[in-house]
């Protein structure tokens, strides 16, 4: 296996890697059920085997999803003596072992000459489940945002390091948002925010972004710098640009083909941890299909209670994600209603700086770190909290539960901001004061 593939195809491979392993899911939980007999029949391992098998399909696709099975090399990568429950749906792993390749298909590719090479890459990709490639996997082990860090010391979050850091890439946000510091705030929070729990049906910690006022014109520039910026911070990222024709025409939900015995990707099916830009200024007036409101209610759905749905055909089956979502929209979008929307205000075009490695490897350390650090509330602080959250209800008898949650997410998210694993007071009066100028906007 190389390993020193780029770090863009290898982490559309391990995407495309976890995500598949739907078919594992289903052995034990549906392990009676016609269909998953017929799925043993064309290679899955019975539990009853000396040594349990787990297939998982892989690819190095590096386009949208949606050009998936169009662009992968998928490999049937087999793994021994694991148990099925450690490889988890939207978890990014890492596999290393050899690869075998049919004999007759190597055949064929020796008798082409090297200008040939692409047309036996697409043969490969359309192969029968008993032709494709296998990696015997020798060594797995799960990867975390860390891994993705090209410093390879793991630095430890000092207070004095983490506000430098926040301190300059603060600045770089509100640069790129043309000197907007409400806007660059806010987005701050939105980089650092995660699914840390799970009560019923609320993902707590989610903190979507909606940045409105933007139009085709200014999406262009703006859009495009948050675009590449984003980028540049996180390992997965994914944008859609959503109009009326994307809608009724794209594959959103993964879904699973019994022909092939294969889970095609939907564009929704994204790795743990991924961030999504939803690019709503070129919708424009139009009718929705069938398909065009399923794929709406998937992204609501996405949105509200981080769950994407997976069709099986006979059946559908939510899974559960933790995805970051920026929705760039003229007005405040109702396709995708976001828990934070921001009127747009620049005071400046947007400067185009040339970011150092050194720096940009920083800002990746800090974003993956702070991310990651536990978080509590004092008991003297919860009584602070608790008295603001309820002067603020009966100040504004239209606040909910959903905005006094989310008051609390965007505390956590400050205090992480700073390296702190509690939250104190200062923070908490930023986070007031945030709100405040926020809201103001709004009127």
């Amino acid at each position: 296996m190389n390993k020193t593939s780029q770090q863009r195809e290898k982490r559309q491979r391990m995407e495309d890697d976890a995500s598949n392993h739907m078919d594992l899911v289903l052995v034990d939980e549906f392990e009676s059920s016609p269909s998953v007999k017929k799925m043993r029949e064309n290679g899955h391992a019975s539990p009853s085997s000396q040594s349990k098998d787990s297939v998982i399909e892989g690819t190095s696709n590096t386009n949208f999803v949606t050009n998936a099975e169009r662009n992968s090399l998928p490999c049937l990568v087999k793994i021994y003596d694991c148990p099925e429950s450690e490889l988890k749906l939207n978890e990014v792993f890492e596999f290393v072992g050899v690869l075998t390749l049919d004999s007759d298909v190597m055949a064929d590719k020796n008798d082409q000459d090297e200008s040939s090479y692409g047309f036996i890459e697409d043969e490969l990709v359309h192969l029968p489940p008993e032709k494709v490639p296998r990696l015997h996997c020798l060594i797995h082990r799960k990867l975390d945002v860390n891994d993705f860090l090209h410093s390879s010391p793991m630095m430890e979050p000092k207070p004095q390091l983490v506000k430098e850091t926040r301190e300059s890439l603060l600045r770089h946000l509100t640069s790129i948002l043309g000197n907007d510091g409400i806007a660059a705030h806010l987005m701050l929070l939105h980089l650092l925010s995660r699914v840390h729990a799970r009560i019923d049906n609320v993902a707590v910690g989610k903190l979507s972004l909606n940045l409105t006022c933007l139009s085709k014109e200014s999406v262009s520039v703006f859009g495009n710098q948050v675009r590449l910026s984003v980028q540049n911070l996180l390992p997965f990222t994914q944008c859609i640009p959503l109009t009326v024709n994307y809608l009724n025409t794209a594959s959103l939900a993964p879904k699973k083909d019994y022909q092939t015995n294969r889970l095609i990707p939907g564009v929704l099916q994204l790795a743990d941890g991924s961030h999504l830009i939803i690019d709503e200024t070129q919708l424009e007036t139009g009718t929705l299909n069938s398909t065009g409101v399923e794929n709406a209610r998937l992204l609501k759905n996405l949105m509200e209670f981080q769950k994407v749905e997976y069709n099986f055909e006979y059946y559908k089956m939510e899974m559960i994600a933790d995805v970051q979502m920026l929705i760039l929209s003229e007005g405040k979008s109702n396709i995708v209603p976001a828990d934070l929307v921001i009127p747009f205000q620049p005071s400046s075009a947007a400067s185009f700086e040339v970011v150092p490695a050194e720096t940009l490897e920083a800002w990746r350390w800090y974003l993956a770190s702070v991310r990651s650090l536990p978080h509590s509330i004092e008991s003297d602080m919860q009584k602070v909290v608790e008295s603001d959250l309820v002067a603020a209800r009966q100040a504004d008898r239209s606040l909910g539960g959903q905005d006094l949650s989310r008051l609390l997410t965007m505390g956590r998210l400050m205090s992480a901001s700073f390296g702190e694993t509690s939250l104190s007071l200062e923070h908490w009066q930023m986070v007031k004061e945030l709100e405040r100028l926020r809201r103001e906007r709004l009127k």
